[in-house]
């Protein structure tokens, strides 16, 4: 279950044996919070995460979100350093100790840099998608999807290295369903775990017969890189037509459709050095045609994406001014 975590006195927590010294709050949610806090035997910063478990199906989810953090040894997924249980009367709090990433989160530097006045450039937009799609070709390679992806659930290290968090809503990757009542129930759980704003238009209003994916993840792609990082204003083709959907409660960046391939197609071959260069970047297998890739340069996602025209596009929209 973890290592013994016990609080040694005001201000100090120890874990596995080892001190850290509690510093400040770094964020506060509605069913956990994280504590910057220092390591007193060597120094680092960690953020410790403690999450509050009411009943035993939180606990569960806690531990299964330590599970997540333990399958993968990845530069582009944060990874779990220490973590334990701790009882509190009646209650529970799960504590995860993870690395303090200095940085802070993409929406952070996102707003920091529109209070200047200024965006990010084409270069750097394109050098964190690189880093988030690796990321996820990682967890979607064990058969896993993140589900919850957004400007908050990623960090950027001090080389603007993104590193996705936050795993607790991570299950597998494809998801079955056979009738109306599975269908709700994926419905309801993408109600609890998948936030609203960034959550694919699949899981608004689940068919009685399909099939949930990855792509729940790689249409989020579309919407990490605001137009307004590109002095762009537009919306991605198609997007009228869906501004009636509940993601589109944003504005132009809630886009919540997959549009036909065709208009894909004429992005691509408007812009055609940076389609290049993001399609090299994504998570599928295959170019839509007319777009000329060198061989090697696509990231794989197990074969599911291969040729899916619309997910492409829908990711690949937001980098063309």
């Amino acid at each position: 279950m973890g290592q013994a975590l016990c609080v040694c006195s005001r201000g100090t927590v120890s874990l596995g044996g080892a001190r850290y010294l509690l510093l400040q709050r770094l964020a506060e949610g509605g069913f956990s919070y994280v504590d910057l806090v220092e390591g007193l035997r060597d120094g680092r910063f960690y953020a410790l995460k403690r999450i509050l478990c009411h009943d035993k199906e939180d606990r569960q989810a806690a531990l299964r979100e330590v599970e997540m953090h333990n399958l993968f040894q990845h530069p582009n997924i944060l990874r779990l350093e220490a973590h334990c249980m701790v009882e509190k009367g009646a209650k529970h709090e799960a504590w995860l100790l993870l690395p303090y990433v200095k940085g802070g989160t993409l929406w952070s530097e996102v707003e920091a840099l529109r209070e200047k006045g200024t965006f990010m450039p084409e270069q750097r937009i394109l050098l964190i998608l690189r880093g988030i799609c690796s990321g996820l070709q990682a967890i979607h390679g064990k058969g896993y999807a993140h589900r919850d992806l957004k400007p908050t659930n990623v960090l950027l290290d001090e080389d603007d290295q993104p590193i996705l968090m936050d795993l607790g809503s991570m299950n597998r990757a494809r998801m079955e369903v056979t009738n109306s009542r599975e269908a709700m129930a994926v419905q309801d759980w993408a109600a609890q775990r998948c936030t609203i704003s960034y959550r694919a238009p699949e899981l608004f209003t689940v068919p009685s017969q399909c099939i949930i994916d990855e792509r729940t993840d790689i249409w989020v792609l579309s919407r990490l890189a605001p137009p307004a990082l590109l002095h762009d204003d537009s919306e991605p083709p198609g997007a009228a037509q869906h501004r009636g959907h509940p993601t589109a409660a944003g504005g132009a960046a809630g886009y919540a459709g997959r549009p036909g391939h065709h208009e894909y197609l004429s992005v691509a071959h408007h812009r055609p050095r940076l389609c290049r260069a993001a399609l090299g970047l994504l998570p599928l297998g295959a170019a839509p045609e007319g777009i000329s890739v060198p061989q090697g340069e696509l990231l794989h996602a197990g074969g599911v994406l291969e040729s899916d025209f619309a997910v492409w596009g829908c990711a690949v929209w937001w980098f063309v001014p």
